[in-house]
């Protein structure tokens, strides 16, 4: 296979159809989006293309030409399969369902389709077990919302080859993604695992009654969560010098969080049903108002980073 150009995705929840949405970026792909029922995906998928139309990213004719791209299939598994290049499987998070698909896909796709799993958690090399041929299987974490966050982590496995990390870099580079290459299967991979360090530090100040859930968030929001997208924590350190980081890490790192399990307070939240979003309070208190704006908020600030709509 020289280059990607048919891509099927595997599950028609909102990371699949965000996925299929950023895919149409490109014309140079056809996209197949399956689910085992059916959903109401370009219904969906129109919607945030209109979102983008209305903060003047495109217009109704390029809205219309992106969904042209689109196929949808439920629930059979037909020519689409048989002729894809890269499937990306956006299943649910249960380790046998994904094992089981790709171990299905091996009879109905060709040898050099290329399996791509979604998780953001579970290990691509474990997801690949049941498949005789491992070698094609690769991590790609995209990040919700899908269509709007450049980054997805390409993950190798134990099998991966370097033909099948490199044309799936390609594929995603051409669809407007930031592919990064995560050169080992392990977990939280890059990007998680440096977001909930940040997480376990934040409600451990919490727990210690240090600051408020609220002053927590506001310290990140108004400080270095304000430069992170361009002064990320590498390029900070050389900036700051190794002799200054050193001296701040001797003094401070034994005073951090450095729990290897949940924090308590997070499974007294739970036995209180305080569920987050889903029932209307976690760390704080939210009513369908707040939390409505707060999905809002962050599609739009993510446009005028991406956009700068």
């Amino acid at each position: 296979m020289e280059k990607v150009k048919n891509v099927v995705i595997c599950g028609a929840g909102m990371m699949g159809n965000m996925i299929a949405l950023a895919f149409s970026s490109c014309p140079d792909f056809n996209i197949t989006v399956w689910n085992r029922r059916e959903k109401p995906c370009k219904e969906v998928i129109k919607a945030n293309l209109e979102q983008l139309r209305d903060k003047g990213i495109l217009d109704d004719a390029e809205i219309e030409e992106r969904l042209s791209r689109i196929a949808f299939v439920f629930p059979d598994k037909g020519k689409e399969f048989a002729e894809a290049d890269l499937i990306i499987e956006c299943v649910a998070e249960v380790m046998e369902t994904k094992q089981d698909l790709f171990a299905e896909l091996e009879g109905i796709t060709r040898e050099d389709c290329i399996f791509a799993t979604n998780t953001s958690v579970m290990s691509p090399t474990e997801i690949a077990s049941k498949c005789v041929h491992k070698e094609r299987v690769v991590g790609t974490h995209f990040w919700n919302p899908g269509h709007l966050i450049p980054l997805v982590e390409v993950v190798k496995t134990a099998d991966t080859t370097e033909e099948v990390m490199q044309l799936t870099m390609d594929a995603l580079t051409r669809a407007g993604k930031k592919p990064i290459y995560c050169k080992k299967d392990v977990p939280g991979f890059v990007a998680n695992r440096m977001q909930h360090a940040l997480w376990r530090e934040a409600i451990s100040i919490v727990e210690q009654g240090i600051a408020d859930p609220e002053t927590v968030d506001d310290a990140v929001k108004y400080s270095f969560g304000l430069r992170l997208p361009q002064l990320a924590p590498i390029e900070n350190s050389d900036m700051v010098g190794t002799q200054l980081t050193w001296n701040i890490h001797s003094y401070v790192l034994k005073y951090l969080a450095d729990n290897h399990e949940p924090s308590p307070i997070l499974k007294k939240m739970l036995d209180e049903g305080k569920m987050g979003f889903s029932s209307g309070e976690g760390f704080m208190k939210w009513t369908p108002e707040a939390i409505d704006k707060s999905k809002k908020d962050l599609n739009e600030y993510l446009i005028k980073m991406v956009y700068g709509k």
